[in-house]
Order: structure tokens, then sequence, then C-alpha cells
């Protein structure tokens, strides 16, 4: 790659007279980031991969249950792809889920062999547990830390290819680049080490960092999940898809978010009222805690609001039904989680937990090989919308569509790289984003709000109108707050000028892409007039197949998200009832 730098030191910049320039530019480095590297570099293309933190702080190391595949004799993709299906709501897209279900068996054992420590049964095979919405337990895990486990070995093979590879960690993207015929040639950065910014040339970009939890408070997402590629992609117009429907699981911590993982009910613990009562056999008598995670964190959320939880907004985990040398075995973290924020040893006592913001199951619009409707722009994982998870995510699902679908965007963005000259980009894009960042740093403290309040205001805004149970009132008044959010952040001021680790003109910018996902939440929200998977509307309380089994699309506009519709693909399941 003569001339041009080949991986970010972690100590001095890269110094640079000429454009940095990939074949394919990854963006994120979690394991839908880095799985979407490798498959690129493995078709022989040069590579780069950029992320805000050091790759192995990704957020996909939140991820403790595991992945779902079926691998095990006796269950099929076919079963596999019902469930998924069902717990979308019949808004996932069939022949994205057939893909996702027919590829994961292959997927789970190339980990292994890549060297992913999945747990094994007394006779020395890989075990499963069963997780929520799945009718057979085929949830393969590494104790409750099965995303940190993954994405260790996924940067080991990054090490691997580091020729044909360039990391550049701690680089944080502000814009993408667009050609003259309207494609995607390249993104701007800003070296968080020292302040410089750099535009970026390539063929194709892929698009990786994940979700928008940040937008809600509290949240189980790290301060890094700000919907970053989401908004980015939206900005350059971009169709954005299924943007209401996110996902609260049933079980975190009240007021600070940490999860509590789904592997604990998987292993058969107990939800409670505060009379002592086994509620989900009231909502869910087949599955019980196990089902779907929408319909669990409804029935919480409806025990709480009747005055069935406990005095501060919650309901109980019981896990001491679980026997201890299974919950230190398989629930190590959790066990350290519960004693250090809650002060509970859960293999003694219960502990209380609340339904908390999780995941987007929207996001950037894409077809099965992560193409967006910008040539030359990609995206995977929580940042993109296949349509894989519909209407409701099934529990360890979602690593699974990163790799799946980091692997195919790789794959294919490689072939675009190989067949196009590609587009040298325009430095006018740089020269925008330097004149936004000079204009975020002149503005003089007190000019107006701390960029801080900003975010506490829209997270707690969002966290009470737009969650479990919606309805127009609040959502719409949500949408007023968001949008009197985006007046004011044009004058919020930061403290730190300075240009190394400026942290605080990051999370300027972070406001920004938090509060346009947060708009298109709403608008999507106050536009589906119906209940499904994770949208519960109380004044539309029913699913409404003959009307509302579609897609909603938003774009960006002047005049803000312009909604249009985009059909559910159906190949051989038609929409039922939904119950567990």
């Amino acid at each position: 790659m003569g001339g041009i730098p080949t991986a970010a030191s972690d100590f001095s910049p890269i110094a640079s007279a000429l454009v940095p320039t990939h074949d394919v530019l990854v963006i994120g480095a979690g394991l839908a980031g880095q799985r979407a590297a490798l498959a690129a570099a493995e078709q022989g293309v040069s590579v780069g991969i950029i992320s805000k933190v050091h790759p192995v702080r990704s957020h996909s190391n939140a991820a403790q249950g595991g992945i779902n595949a079926a691998l095990n004799p006796g269950d099929s993709w076919e079963s596999h792809a019902y469930d998924t299906i069902k717990g979308s709501d019949y808004l996932g897209d069939q022949d994205a889920i057939e893909i996702m279900t027919r590829e994961a068996p292959e997927e789970i054992l190339h980990l292994e062999h890549l060297g992913v420590t999945f747990h094994r049964n007394a006779e020395g095979k890989l075990g499963t547990r069963a997780f929520g919405g799945a009718s057979a337990a085929r949830t393969y895990y590494v104790a409750d830390i099965t995303g940190q486990a993954i994405m260790h070995v996924l940067y080991e093979q990054l090490m691997k290819y580091s020729e044909q590879v360039a990391r550049y960690e701690e680089w944080f993207s502000t814009a993408l680049a667009i050609d003259e015929n309207g494609e995607c040639c390249g993104v701007v950065t800003r070296n968080v080490a020292d302040g410089s910014m750099e535009l970026f040339k390539a063929k194709a970009v892929i698009l990786a960092t994940g979700g928008n939890g940040q937008v809600w408070k509290p949240t189980t997402n790290a301060l890094i999940c700000t919907g970053d590629g989401i908004a980015m992609a939206y900005r350059v117009g971009a169709k954005l898809m299924d943007m209401e429907m996110i996902q609260y699981h049933p079980t975190t911590l009240a007021g600070k978010g940490f999860l509590i993982t789904e592997g604990a009910r998987g292993e058969g613990a107990h939800l409670l009222n505060a009379k002592g009562e086994r509620f989900m056999e009231t909502y869910a008598p087949n599955k019980m805690e196990l089902a779907s995670r929408d319909v669990v964190s409804r029935a919480e959320q409806t025990e709480i609001n009747e005055g069935r939880g406990f005095p501060d907004g919650t309901v109980a985990l019981d896990i001491t039904v679980v026997p201890k040398k299974r919950v230190h075995e398989a629930l190590r973290e959790i066990v350290l989680v519960g004693r250090d924020f809650a002060g509970v040893d859960i293999t003694r006592e219960p502990i209380h937990i609340k339904p908390g913001n999780h995941y987007t199951m929207g996001g950037v619009k894409t077809d099965v090989d992560g193409r967006t409707d910008i040539p030359g722009l990609y995206s995977a994982g929580e940042t993109a919308c296949v349509s894989v998870h519909g209407g409701n995510r099934l529990g360890a699902n979602s690593l699974l569509d990163t790799l799946i679908f980091g692997r195919r965007s790789g794959v294919d963005a490689a072939s675009r790289a190989k067949r196009i000259e590609g587009s040298t980009p325009s430095k006018k894009v740089l020269e925008d984003e330097d004149a936004m960042i000079a204009e975020i740093n002149s503005r003089a403290k007190g000019s107006g709000r701390r960029v801080s309040e900003i975010k506490l205001e829209l997270g707690t805004t969002m966290d009470a109108k737009v969650a479990v149970f919606r309805d127009e009132a609040g959502i719409q008044e949500a949408l007023e707050i968001v949008r009197r959010l985006k007046e004011e952040t044009k004058t919020a001021y930061i403290d730190d000028h300075g240009s190394v680790f400026n942290q605080d003109l990051l999370g300027a910018i972070e406001l920004g892409y938090m509060l346009d996902n947060a708009e298109c939440t709403c608008i999507a929200a106050l536009e589906r007039k119906e209940s499904r998977g994770a949208q519960y509307r109380t004044d539309f309380p029913e699913r409404n197949d003959e009307e509302w089994l579609k897609h909603i699309d938003l774009e960006q506009t002047d005049d803000g998200p312009e909604i249009s519709y985009s059909e559910v693909t159906i190949t051989g399941w038609k929409p039922e009832a939904r119950t567990y």
C-alpha cells in the first residue's frame, strides 16, 4: 500500500500527506465491523477499520447470553427461522431470516475452530442453554461473557491479517463523503489522540457503529452507543427502517441500567411480583419467563403499573432456584454485578429488576448483502436493518446477526472494490467538518446549555414517553421536546477546547447523532397506529395486519424525516396470532 499508513500506533497518530486510501473501509470495530473487515481481507482487498474506541472496548463486549444456531440433531434451521419470525411479530423479512438461520451452524463451527471456547456439556460436545422465544435450546455460550469471548478471538484474527487490514484505533467518524455520482467514496474522521482531521478514501464503506441506546436513560448500552452510523447514513440520504422498534430488556437494574442476562432465566430463574407470585403464568402460561422479550417486559411493566411491584418500581428475579454451583459456573459476571451494584448476593436472595432500554431493531435499511440505497455504502449489525428482527429481536440472535451480515457485507464490499475504479472524495466535506468543529469550539461558556444537560433531558424524556407502553400524546410530547433540544444544541457549549482526547467535543457531536435518531424513532412510532412487537400503543392495542404489515422507511428532508413504506417479505410463514 506504498506510502499509505498501514496501522495506527497506540502512541502516535498517523501522519500522512496523502489521503489514506483503502478498497474497503469499515467504521466500527465490534463484532459486525471485525467480521466484515476479516471477510473483505480474505477476498484479497486492502481494508481499513476505524473505531472511536479500542476495538476490544466495543459494545459487543456487553453481549452476555450467547448466540443462536440450529446445530443440534433434532433441531432445524426452519424451526429457528419460525421462532425468529414469530418473535419479530411477523415484521421480519423472511428471506433474510432464512439466510441467517441457514448459515448459523457453519458460523458457530467457524468460531469454534478459530478458538472461541464455547461451553461443552458432560459428553464433551458443544452445550446449549434455553433462551426466550425459542422452541429448542439452541443458544451456544461462553458463561455470561459470550460477546467478549468472540470479540477477542476476532481481534486476534485481525492481528493475523495485519498486512491487509489497517487499524485506526480511537479515530472518530464525523461524516460520510459522497461523490458527484451520489456514491459513497470515503469518510471524514478525527484522530482522538491529537485532534487532527483526516479524509479517508474508499471504494466501499461499511457502517458497523452499533446501536443508539444512549438516546434513552437508563440503558444497558455503553456510553459509545450514540447512533453515529445511523445518523451519518441518514444525513447523506440513506433510508432508515423500523426505527420505532426499540427493545426494552426485561431484566435490568433499576436506575443504573446494568443488564442481567436472559441466561439467568434460561437456567431456570423465576420472575416474582411483590406478593411473591410467579406472574408470568398469567401472561405466557406455556413459555413463562422464556416468552419473547417484548411480552415479558410488558408483563413486568403491567405488574409495576398496577401496584403489584415493589416500592422502588421493580419486580424480582429469583435466581436462588438455580443450583449455586451452576450459578457460579454459568452466571459468574452477574453474581458480581448483583454484589457490586445492587448489594445483593443473587445466590441467596432475589434481585430487583425492571425493563430497560437495550437494543434497536431498526437502523439503516439494507439488503441481505448489507447494501444500502446509496451505492458504495453498506451497513451491518445493530446499525443496519435487514430486517431479521422486525418488531422484536429474540435473545441471542443479535450476535448471529452481526456475524452473518458482517461477513456478507464484507464479501460484497470487496467484490465491489474489485469491480470499480473508485473516485476521490471532495475536500469540501473535510472543510465543512473542520468548520463544524470550529463553530462548536467558538461558543462561549454560558452561551447556551451544557451538552450533558441536554443529553439527560433527552434520555429521561424518551424513557418516559417512548418506552414499553406508548400513546399519541406521549410520543408527540417527546417529539416536541426532541425538536426543541435540536435547536438548543446549536448553542450548547463545551468546557474543553483542547485537541488531545477531547471527549467534551466528541460528546457534542454525538448529541447531534442522538437527536437525529430520537426524532426518527418518534416520527415512526407516531406513524405506526397499531401494537406490534416492541411498539405497544395503548391507544391502538391490537395488531393490524391489514393496514400495518409493512415497514416504515424514513428519509431526511429539509422539513425532517419523510415517511414511505416497504413490503414485508413473506416466503413461507403467514402471520398468525402470537402466543407464548
